[in-house]
């Protein structure tokens, strides 16, 4: 039986995650921090796949929370074998002097440290050591991570690199204890999150657009089913990978 536990999995690319993930096979856990209606709507849809779900109210960034999380996620679906850390905020758009410093900070809680916290939660049921059968994790990161996002958001690109990095790391500490770990790096893709981004700065999303290769927005399936090709045995051989889906923009 495969369990996949998705962090802010009530929308935008963790919704499309889980409900991809039931079509595959997948019980799916569905974690949200505020929207419950949506994440019962993904349960739903999730359970007429076939499959089973649960909703559990979480902040990430709360350690507590986290395990419980986790453990009620077990308790109704059975031992997690695969993690998708897509829970995050963004914050506003500018250069450096111009962010709120409070909203950084909890960016940084949410982006950073709760994604930590969740993988340290999952290795600590995914681990030979600790008793379990290994799996498998994916974190969300972001094209951001390698353009750096300069008079936009380089906070949140500093956060997006620290994911890379802890991903990176990761994947060879976990590796001989059978858990593999990967990311993603989307580029900007058709979410609500963006959505209010291009609200607030239409040149923004413009310029973004213009500086891509193929010239488009990238879709929530896009990076779905790169997620899912990830947690399965055919990426077994590629744990530490980070995969950027951006339409060409965010290259070595």
């Amino acid at each position: 039986m495969s369990v996949l536990l998705v962090t802010g999995g009530s929308r935008g690319l963790g919704a499309g995650v889980a409900r991809l993930a039931a079509e595959r096979g997948w019980h799916v856990g569905i974690n949200y921090a505020a929207d419950e209606e949506s994440a019962q709507d993904v349960a739903a849809e999730v359970r007429r796949q076939g499959m089973k779900a649960c909703v559990v109210k979480a902040d990430v960034s709360n350690p507590d929370e986290v395990e419980v999380m986790f453990g009620r996620t077990e308790e109704e679906l059975g031992p997690i074998t695969g993690v998708v850390n897509s829970a995050g905020i963004s914050t506003g758009i500018g250069p450096i002097e111009e962010l709120d410093i409070d909203a950084t900070r909890r960016m940084l809680d949410i982006n950073v440290f709760g994604l930590f916290l969740c993988c340290r939660s999952a290795v600590k049921r995914m681990a030979k050591r600790h008793g379990g059968q290994g799996g498998a994790i994916v974190n969300i990161s972001s094209a951001s991570a390698r353009t750096a996002s300069p008079g936009s958001f380089v906070d949140y690109a500093a956060g997006k690199s620290a994911v890379d990095t802890l991903t990176i790391g990761l994947a060879k500490e976990q590796g001989p204890q059978g858990i593999r770990v990967y990311g993603v790096r989307p580029g900007v893709i058709n979410t609500d999150m963006v959505a209010v981004a291009a609200k607030q700065s239409p040149a923004w999303l413009e310029a973004v657009v213009a500086g891509t290769p193929n010239g488009l927005i990238g879709e929530v399936c896009d990076v779905s089913g790169a997620v899912l090709w990830l947690l399965s045995q055919e990426a077994r051989h590629s744990s530490g990978t980070i995969i950027d889906i951006s339409g060409g923009r965010a290259t070595q």
